[in-house]
């Protein structure tokens, strides 16, 4: 073989290469879709925000004289009535004055039990005993919280200014506390506070929700999480949020007209070119969005995904490559609505 041919044969070689290269690799990686079908489901539109456990109304029980407490009548956590005697106490006067009866004898000093009562601590409200700071024996001064009483405990949550606008009064909501996950209660929107607070450099708004029934596991100063509800919708047309186009302020979808499931390669899923179709979307929690006409439940809707080089597909949700794909395989309820 000739100088000549030899350089011919390297060049053809070089030329199959180059095409094997771009051509057989860009086949393999050819745009391809999924077909995904709309679902009956339910959606919930709502706001979280973290917040504390607290007494809606504290009220601290201090004596009307400096003196000694002789008798507490109440423990934490014990519901009391308004008017209820909660403990009773000595002025520095009588508790000097019983000191002294004592040393002369049972006799005297029961008769000046009798003429000389003690003070009595009522409560002002109807509650629960949330803190018993002081026992029998002890001296206080009239600066001194003996007991506190709530009227009931309530979450004030820390909603951003941002969000305020869609809080109103009445709406429902969910309560979830960090020390008990498990453990929901129900409650409303009873309050929204007129003035803001800065808190790390952002405008938040209390406000407080108030459960249904408090659960016994509820304490004063828990760390708890809220679902402001806004609005919920059962039994609607469900699509996957990913798979909504937007353009010039219309919701678009790509459908395919040809019949099965599964990937198909190529630009023609199905054997039939696929069709942009304008949908009317209503309530989004985010990960679904309710369609309120343009497509009906027998629609199957194309997700494009990419062919990677051992043929497997992977969906195009802007998620990483090179990350594994979570279990499931795509969005909530994607699965068990595809036919």
């Amino acid at each position: 073989m000739n100088k000549r041919n030899i350089i011919i044969a390297a060049g053809l070689v070089l030329v199959i290469a180059g095409g094997w290269f771009f051509f057989g690799k860009s086949a393999k990686k050819a745009p391809a879709y999924k077909r995904v079908a709309p679902f009956i489901g339910n959606i919930e539109s709502a706001i979280t925000a973290t917040g504390t456990v607290l007494p809606q109304n504290r009220l601290e029980i201090k004596p009307p004289v400096s003196g000694r407490i002789e008798q507490i009548m109440v423990e934490e956590g014990q519901v009391v009535k308004v008017g209820d005697v909660l403990a009773l106490m000595s002025s520095t006067d009588r508790a000097a004055l019983m000191d002294a009866a004592r040393l002369q004898g049972d006799d005297t000093r029961k008769n000046w039990e009798e003429v000389y009562k003690p003070t009595p601590l009522l409560a002002p409200i109807s509650g629960v005993v949330i803190v018993r700071a002081v026992e029998p024996g002890q001296t206080v001064t009239q600066a001194d919280a003996v007991l506190v009483l709530s009227d009931r405990l309530i979450v004030k949550a820390q909603v951003d200014e941002t969000d305020i606008g869609k809080v109103k009064l009445g709406q429902s909501a969910v309560i979830t506390l960090d020390a008990y996950p498990g453990v929901e209660a129900s409650a409303q929107v009873d309050h929204i506070s007129y003035e803001s607070k800065t808190v790390s450099n952002v405008t938040i708004y209390t406000v407080d929700i108030v459960p249904a029934m408090v659960p016994e596991v509820f304490r004063s100063g828990m760390s708890a999480n809220v679902k402001i509800v806004q609005s919920s919708v059962k039994g609607i047309l469900l699509i996957p949020q990913k798979l909504v186009k937007t353009e010039n302020g219309k919701s678009y979808v790509l459908l395919g007209q040809g019949k099965g499931d599964g990937t198909h390669k190529g630009p023609r899923a199905g054997g039939k070119k696929p069709v942009s179709r304008e949908v009317q979307l209503g309530v989004s929690d985010g990960e679904n969005v309710q369609v309120l006409g343009g497509i009906t439940i027998e629609d199957r809707i194309l997700q494009v995904v990419a062919v990677n080089a051992s043929g497997k597909t992977a969906a195009r949700s802007g998620s990483n490559p090179f990350m594994p794909s979570p279990p499931g395989g795509g969005a909530r309820g994607q699965n068990r609505a595809a036919h």
